[in-house]
């Protein structure tokens, strides 16, 4: 059986640097693989875009409002669902 680190990878890559007078920007992205004997599964984000003038280089965070806000979906839909279980009206074991 194949290692948990064999079928889910995550790596973080730099993309092409982009030169203009002494800036230069490298975007950075993030990759999650999952590996499957029938297939896979290759997901990436932004996450930071590195700025160098100079001698100096600037890490710039990039925030993914996007995936924050599916996440706060899904977490008020699981909240929902959960409290509309618990609210439900119990039965009798004799009622049908």
């Amino acid at each position: 059986m194949a290692q948990l680190k064999e079928v889910i990878r995550r790596q973080t890559v730099s993309g092409d640097r982009v030169a203009v007078g002494n800036v230069s920007v490298t975007p950075q992205s993030q990759a999650l693989i999952v590996r499957a004997p029938f297939g896979g599964l290759v997901w990436n984000r932004p996450v930071a875009i590195l700025v160098q003038r100079g001698h100096q280089t600037e890490r710039i965070p990039i925030v993914d409002v996007t995936r924050m806000a599916q996440l706060a979906l899904l977490g008020l839909s699981l909240a929902f669902a959960i409290l509309a279980i618990l609210a439900r009206p119990r039965r009798e074991p004799n009622e049908r």
